[in-house]
Formats: C-alpha cells, structure tokens, sequence
C-alpha cells in the first residue's frame, strides 16, 4: 500500500503544478483565445466527453490489461475495479457539485456581460439553461459555434471537475500500474493528456482552477485505494520473471 501511495502521490503532484500556479497567481478567465487554439483544446476537452469519453475508457482499459498481461479471470476483475474507480468519481463530482453550486465562468461572464443573473439562470431546467445560452449568444459572433454550443450544452455546476477528474484518475492508474512494469511512454503521454484536459477546461471558460485542484485529489484517494484493491483481489502487480528482460530493455532505450 505504502509503494502504491507513494507512486500516485507523485503522479498528482504532478498533475497539481499548472492548476496550482494557475490558482496562485490569481488568473481569471475571459474569452478572446485564437479561434485555431481553442478549436484544439475544444477536441481535447471532447475525449472526455460522453460518448467519446466511453470510447476513450474502452481504449484505455484494453491497453492497461495487456501492459499487465493478466489472466482472463483476473483482467477481468481488474477492469471491473478500473471502471467502478471512474464511475465512483463521477458519482463524488455529482454530489459535490449539487451542494456547492459554484457557477461556470463562462455563466459570470454573461452575467456581466448579458444581463444574465448567475442565480436565476441555475433555478431553470438544463434544457432551458442551454437554449438562454444560445439565444443569448445569437450574435456573438467573436465567440466561435463550437464554443457556443459546448455552453449549451455543458450547463451545470462547476466544482469540482468531472473531465479534470476522469483524465487525472487514468493518468494516476497509469502510474499506480505500469510503473513496475517501466511503461515509461504510457505514464508521460497519459499526464500530459490529463494536463492538457485540465487546462482545455480552464480556457474553454468551465472551471476554476480550484475545481481542478479539489477533482485531482479526489481522484487521487480514489485511485490509491482502486490500486491498492486491484493488488489484493489480482494478486501482485509486480511483473513476473519472465517479463523482466522486456522491464530492463525498456529501461535501457529509456
């Protein structure tokens, strides 16, 4: 357990340094991003995003099982233990979210901006919060259609982040996991894919960067006791002796 804390301990360390710096230096968001750089972080933010989010878990959980090259019996338990990880994060983000009710900050914006009442616009049904967003947006033409329809559509509540807490409890996994077995590449693409995530939703005008940094934590909890689990049910996580030459091949092109 101890190993298994130290490892995500790291990974979300590391994942906290942009939000962190973000949330410190007192940075605010305001739309005005180039339209090329938002549409990039818009599709970034969409493989988090249902359905493309399952597709994305789907992916993940295949390459995770053969990195490990576990039995059929035990990949099968361990990808019922990564899924209920993430689904259990998304069921803390929906209960945080409907007691602590923090507004978007593209909805402070209209506010500000369109007369729109932050209060007001959150007592209306989701359907009617996406077609005021819309209509309010008619003819903000600086504002680009991609943008406008993911407001439309992303309506909620902000704090804390289900996307941040997805992309993060997968990076984690990769490092609670594939680290004893030096999955080197996995690990890095899979924390800068969580980092770029996180910061597509700061842009995209979604989050604050306290709702990425509350989400990360969360999924670092979440994922240390998902590890821990998976060890005591799918036996050590430790690679077996015929593995090691690949382990300390790996390490040398490293």
């Amino acid at each position: 357990m101890l190993s298994i804390a130290k490892r995500t301990t790291a990974g979300a360390a590391i994942l906290l340094i942009m939000p962190l710096i973000m949330w410190v230096s007192g940075w605010n968001w305001e739309p005005g991003q180039p339209r090329w750089w938002l549409h990039f972080l818009y599709w970034l933010t969409e493989t988090v995003t249902q359905p493309w989010g399952i597709i994305t878990h789907v992916i993940l959980c295949a390459w995770f099982l053969w990195c490990l090259r576990f039995r059929i019996k035990a990949a099968v338990m361990l990808f019922v233990i990564l899924g209920c990880a993430i689904l259990a994060g998304q069921g803390v983000k929906s209960f945080v979210k409907e007691r602590v009710q923090e507004p978007r900050p593209f909805v402070l914006w209209l506010e500000k901006t369109h007369d729109v009442q932050a209060e007001q616009f959150y007592t209306l049904k989701r359907k009617e919060r996406g077609e005021l967003v819309k209509k309010q947006l008619s003819s903000q033409h600086d504002i680009p259609g991609f943008l406008r329809k993911h407001w439309q559509k992303e309506t909620g509540f902000a704090f804390p982040s289900g996307h941040t807490m997805f992309a993060a409890s997968w990076a984690l996994m990769a490092v609670g996991l594939l680290w004893p077995r030096r999955r080197t590449w996995t690990i890095a693409v899979l924390l800068v894919w969580a980092t770029g995530v996180m910061g597509s939703r700061l842009l995209l005008g979604m989050h604050w960067p306290r709702d990425l940094v509350v989400a990360t934590l969360i999924s670092w909890l979440l994922v240390t006791l998902a590890t821990w689990l998976a060890q005591r049910i799918c036996g050590p996580l430790t690679p077996p002796a015929e593995e090691v030459p690949e382990i300390i091949a790996r390490d040398q092109e490293g």
